[in-house]
């Protein structure tokens, strides 16, 4: 006898576990790990759909007691079976319920109607349709007679122009189709998305630092066809050329490809590079597509109709039916961390899909994260560096700006004397300049404008969030302290938080250059369908000389005539509550300075700080990443965090403040319990950053050290825990690892 191990389809956690059922012999060559099957569930043997875990020939109750699963589910293809299989890893490694896993990797199950194109065709001889509408004329049969002229003329016509043009209801196209007259063909109707030539460039021939890296890529996969690649690039020095190549030979194997970006943004600019060298056959997903849009592309990959598709983290899961190489642009981004259960990383995930499919992984980034450093330093991954600017252009000058000397001398502006001379400058020349605010963490830390102190926990080494009541808090341990009146470090009496976004400063760019033409790239302004490609498409079009944004306008983007970057407030995500907080700080500003002077024009950047002696931003300013990474993982190695220790985020909301508090408190005694004298330290419970949203209120809780096999068999413990005791059901608990 075969028995499964079943997961129901439910959001329930309390019934996210395996039941075990019989496989009765007309199913056991169809029922394989990863199927979803429908089986009778409960008292009421209601049918429920159910995702197999494992099978045995052993069973784990009376076997009178186990009932047989009806039927397999029918209508999955090969490719949706391996990306089951694929939510089962996600549901284990990352703590979700398999329903929410499932939801994550087939999101086209969300069907829509497919569109179709229809044609009204005569269905008989010219001759016979001629004797037709004479008969029909006879009866004043008008409508019949107007449908049947048109196609005694034409042979072929658009439903909708027998309909509006035509003024013929469907019912009469109807009644001739029954009496054999016409037919009506339909066709499938893909709804793809447009490509704006704005975004067009040219392709260039590899020189051979690309070439070579492409070839020691191509080189392994007869060895190592899941093999993994690190390609470690300075800003310019065509990465993307790399990528095209490599995919060109994954496609003329017959195999497909998925590159993944980090922002909607990138798209279209990305997609055009490709479109030049595979046409058609490149396609785009993303989350600001209708569900039909997205299903059509889902339905063109699966059917092989694509070599490739381009989009942010969700494009990961496209069900190609051979997938060949799958491809990470700017690894480093956080986009690639999902914030909604399943917290899943796109670099782990991508990992295990192309272990399961026969696949290989390239990662790509000037600024690569520790993880990936740390794994190529340890030869789990194959780094290959570029060195060079692709068109042998410099990389721009970089210098720093001490924003606490222009306050001294009386310039409060956010643009200080030296970036409005290089503007008018450029503006002079008819270059373009882009201005970055570095917004992120913009409304925690509280520093000293004389000195450029941030008060920071005692215990955790990041720094303190204000909250009301003038008490700062670290998110991380808990650590209380009020807010004091002078700089602990200077006794200056001038301590502030920051608070300025891109309208300030495009207000005030406006007063100082009236004649630029000036665009914003914010949420504000990047809302809707299409928002982010019409906020860049001016800019890339020339038809915008300066463009102000976030973070989100320094990832990936290549304009030629860029030749001035300002970094304005660039120290304000070095004082995030987050000891990551170094490690983003230097890739912001290094990726931000990479947009000046892709095209050989000269460049300059100037990053505007109070902290200009701070590591991170020294080591941007000099665009040396190797200095940073020995600086960085030494801190990382000394405090036991990722990568060089394992961490466990337990995260936990509810509508009932206390009622959380009460729950994480007995979460927080569970797992002191379990792990016992284990080197494993628990820190908070504590509220989060934003410790409410939408009346949900939010709290964390960290488990810092130990091995992953350990931090994961707390997480599973806990888990079941949580399940056995009503006192959490109001409590959401998700797991962010990183381990």
């Amino acid at each position: 006898m075969t028995y499964a191990d079943v997961i129901v389809d439910s959001t329930a956690r309390a019934l996210d576990h395996p039941f075990q059922y019989l496989v009765p012999e007309e199913l056991v060559s169809e029922v394989e790990e990863g199927s979803i099957v429908e089986a009778p569930f409960g008292n009421g043997n209601r049918s429920m759909t159910g995702y197999v875990m494992s099978l045995s020939s052993s069973p784990k109750i009376d076997p009178e007691k186990i009932k047989p699963i009806t039927r397999v589910v029918t209508g999955l293809s090969d490719e949706e079976k391996r990306l089951t299989a694929l939510a089962i890893w996600i549901r284990d490694r990352y703590g979700s319920t398999m329903a929410a896993a499932m939801r994550t990797v087939l999101p086209a199950r969300k069907r829509t109607p497919a569109r179709q194109n229809r044609i009204v065709t005569l269905a008989v001889s010219v001759e016979t349709g001629r004797r037709e509408l004479d008969v029909m004329r006879r009866r004043h049969q008008s409508a019949r007679v107007r449908l049947m002229e048109a196609l005694v003329e034409e042979k072929q016509l658009p439903y909708e122009v027998c309909t509006e043009k035509l003024h013929v209801t469907s019912s009469v196209i109807s009644a001739l189709v029954k009496m054999g007259l016409v037919r009506v063909e339909r066709t499938r109707v893909y709804r793809n998305p447009a490509l704006p030539e704005a975004f067009a460039q040219e392709a260039h021939a590899l020189n051979e630092e690309q070439r070579q890296a492409a070839e020691q890529i191509c080189a392994s996969w007869n060895d190592t066809p899941c093999g993994r690649f690190l390609i470690q690039g300075v800003t310019g020095s065509g990465k993307t050329e790399v990528y095209i190549e490599l995919i060109s030979r994954v496609a003329a194997m017959g195999k497909q490809a998925i590159v993944l970006i980090p922002e909607i943004a990138l798209t279209y600019q990305t997609m055009m590079r490709f479109y030049h060298r595979f046409g058609g056959r490149v396609s785009v997903i993303h989350s600001k597509m209708s569900a039909g849009e997205r299903q059509d592309q889902f339905d063109r990959a699966r059917q092989g109709d694509l070599d490739v598709m381009i989009g942010p983290r969700s494009a990961l899961f496209t069900p190609f039916p051979n997938l060949g190489i799958i491809v990470i642009d700017e690894e480093h981004e956080d986009s690639y961390r999902s914030e909604q259960s399943p917290k899943y990383h796109a670099r782990e995930v991508a990992f295990q899909r192309a272990k399961m499919e026969g696949a290989c992984v390239v990662l790509g980034s000037a600024t690569p994260s520790l993880e990936a450093s740390w794994a190529a330093q340890n030869g789990q991954i194959t780094r290959i560096c570029l060195t060079k600017r692709a068109m042998a252009a410099d990389l721009p000058e970089v210098r720093t700006v001490d924003m606490r000397s222009e306050l001294s001398s009386g310039n409060s502006s956010i643009l200080s004397r030296q970036l409005r001379e290089k503007m008018e400058e450029k503006l002079s020349r008819g270059e373009q300049i882009m201005l970055f605010l570095n917004r992120r963490g913009y409304a925690g830390f509280v520093t000293c404008t004389s000195c450029g102190h941030v008060i920071t926990c005692p215990h955790c080494d990041v720094s303190l969030t204000l909250h009301k009541g003038g008490r700062l808090l670290c998110h991380y341990c808990g650590y209380e302290a009020p807010m004091p009146s002078a700089c602990p470090e200077c006794s200056s009496p001038f301590l502030r938080t920051f608070r300025i976004g891109t309208q300030q400063v495009e207000q005030e760019v406006n007063l100082a250059f009236p004649d630029a033409r000036v665009v914003r790239m914010d949420k504000d302004t990047t809302s809707g369908k299409d928002g982010q490609l019409k906020a860049l498409a001016p800019f890339a079009s020339h038809e915008a000389d300066i463009m102000i944004g976030t973070q989100m306008i320094v990832k990936g983007h290549d304009f030629p005539d860029v030749t001035l970057v300002g970094i304005l407030m660039a120290d304000l995500s070095l004082n995030v509550p987050d000891y990551r907080a170094a490690e983003r700080t230097f890739q912001l500003l290094t990726q931000a300075a990479g947009r000046a002077g892709r095209d050989g024009k000269e460049a300059s950047v100037l990053i505007q700080t109070c902290q200009p002696s701070n590591y991170a931003v020294q080591c941007a300013v000099r665009q040396d990443y190797d200095a940073f990474y020995r600086q960085e993982i030494g801190f990382r190695k000394m405090a036991g965090y990722p990568p060089a220790g394992c961490l466990l985020e337990i995260h936990m909301s509810c509508p009932d403040q206390e009622h959380l508090k009460v729950a994480a408190g007995y979460a927080r005694a569970f797992l002191e319990k379990i792990l016992g004298s284990a080197p494993v330290q628990i820190l908070g419970p504590v509220p989060e950053s934003v410790a409410k949203i939408a009346d949900i209120f939010r709290m964390v809780m960290y488990l810092k050290g130990g091995s992953p096999e350990l931090l994961r068999a707390a997480r599973a413990r806990l888990e079941q825990y949580i399940g056995l005791n009503d006192g959490f059901s109001n409590v959401e608990f998700s797991y962010d690892v990183t381990l």
